[in-house]
């Protein structure tokens, strides 16, 4: 299935975890795919950090789309308006970027393609929204720290966050940043170990996500 902005944040409300992910084979990264479905994710970002990116992309949009068509694959570390282009083309659910830029944000509006761009100032979080997103990513999170994240409710209290760098994939981790404000966590190499990656072991992925997932939800209930 397509998935349209609203419903990207839709999916992300209910399962507010996303992975982020670089691999350059496109057989481990879908056992990554198989593994985070299994645990409860429902959008996840693969990273434009690399060579193959298109090239595994590519396989990861038919692979997500047969198996997982409930599951929102987004292309991240997107720097403008032409790389967007070419991944919202192979099937890019959603465009993630480290800073923001107007040229990207046309690309995402002109296509109902969900953008979440990078701040990290108080201004750029705003910039940002007037340019049309609906989910700011702070980024890197282990540089400004939840407290930025907090007083930052203060004057933009509508503002919905995702933070990614810096968050662990720890109930302590969630716990610290949702109780900040944030929407959304991105969970990038803490999540996927590279000896895990190594020894094929994706079972170990699939139990941690459930965990975080399940303490999210009883997080969630709570306050």
């Amino acid at each position: 299935m397509a998935f349209e902005s609203q419903q990207i944040y839709q999916t992300l409300a209910s399962a507010p975890i996303v992975p982020v992910f670089y691999y350059p084979d496109a057989a481990v990264t879908t056992q990554i795919i198989k593994a985070c479905y299994e645990g409860g994710i429902r959008a996840f970002e693969f990273t434009n950090r690399g060579e193959k990116a298109k090239e595994v992309f590519k396989v990861l949009r038919e692979y997500i789309s047969t198996n997982y068509p409930e599951m929102a694959l987004g292309i991240g570390t997107i720097f403008n308006a032409l790389q967007a282009e070419e991944f919202i083309a192979l099937g890019a659910d959603f465009v993630v970027q480290p800073f923001t830029a107007t040229d990207v944000a046309e690309v995402c509006k002109a296509h109902n393609i969900a953008w979440m761009p990078g701040a990290m100032t108080v201004s750029e979080v705003y910039n940002a929204t007037l340019l049309g997103a609906e989910i700011v990513k702070i980024f890197p999170g282990n540089v400004v720290g939840s407290g930025f994240v907090k007083a930052l409710k203060g004057p933009l209290p509508h503002v919905n966050v995702m933070v990614t760098g810096g968050v662990e994939p720890t109930p302590e981790s969630l716990k610290e940043w949702f109780g900040a404000g944030v929407s959304a966590v991105g969970i990038g190499s803490q999540l996927f170990p590279k000896a895990t990656i190594e020894s094929g072991n994706f079972e170990e992925i699939t139990k941690k996500i459930n965990t975080l997932l399940n303490y999210y939800q009883t997080l969630a209930a709570t306050t």
